[in-house]
């Protein structure tokens, strides 16, 4: 069995930066399929449950369905995935700042970086399982509401589209100033995953570059069970409350 680490470190990182920063997204097709049935096996009534907190989309106006926040210790792969990812794109983050004119600079080290956002107040896991079956959707968000925050995450699919589900595509959209918005939507299948901005990322123009904003979301599941993770490097600020309000549009 080939291990995450080893399976991320073969990945072409040359082209992965290409396309981030042509189109804000890269697809790594089959990253670690072996893995998806242990993801599947922590949502409720299929496992343990204790490392996870339920939200409704429906109860914070962000559409149907339900997602579970996984806490500080994810689950295998995604705690491989989340710290080797990071090593690999942190280079590629810090050169986004550059071409911006943002002087912080990510840390090499993810345990380093996140430290920087438990002394902002940042101490809220972010990252997530969806469960959509039908009817159900996630609207358009993006996750931009904190002092530290990485400009990429990491999203997967966990089941297989047109056997466990119908429709339930993701989605992207890429606004230009005074552009209309650019839609983009990511072929997955069970088991890939995707590199995808966050909520903005430079763009070249005649001028020089300028930030374009990114949004994402997962369209109207027709039938069937849906299954998937937003994986997150950055953590938010914990506001002390029995309600989350983690997405915004």
């Amino acid at each position: 069995m080939t291990s995450a680490t080893t399976a991320i470190d073969r990945l072409d990182w040359g082209d992965i930066a290409h396309r981030l920063d042509t189109e804000g997204y890269a697809l790594l097709p089959g990253l670690a399929p072996e893995q998806v049935e242990k993801l599947v096996q922590t949502l409720p009534g299929q496992g343990d449950t204790s490392n996870l907190y339920r939200v409704s989309l429906a109860s914070r106006d962000l559409g149907r369905g339900d997602v579970f926040y996984l806490g500080e210790q994810l689950p295998a792969p995604l705690h491989t995935w989340r710290t080797d990812l990071y090593r690999r794109l942190a280079p590629l983050a810090n050169r986004w700042h550059e071409m911006l004119d943002i002087p912080y600079r990510y840390p090499a080290r993810h345990g380093e970086f996140l430290q920087h956002n438990h002394e902002a107040g940042q101490t809220r896991p972010l990252s997530y399982l969806s469960r959509l079956s039908e009817a159900d959707y996630l609207a358009l968000h993006q996750q931009d509401r904190n002092e530290y925050m990485f400009p990429m995450q990491v999203v997967a699919l966990l089941s297989e589209p047109g056997q466990d589900f119908q429709g339930g595509e993701f989605v992207m959209t890429e606004r230009r100033p005074r552009m209309q918005s650019r839609p983009m939507v990511l072929p997955l299948t069970a088991g890939d995953a995707a590199i995808i901005g966050t909520a903005q990322r430079p763009f070249k123009g005649s001028k020089g570059y300028y930030r374009v904003n990114l949004k994402h979301a997962i369209s109207r599941v027709h039938c069937g069970t849906r299954l998937g993770v937003e994986l997150s490097f950055h953590d938010g600020v914990a506001d002390g409350g029995a309600g989350l309000e983690l997405l915004s549009y």
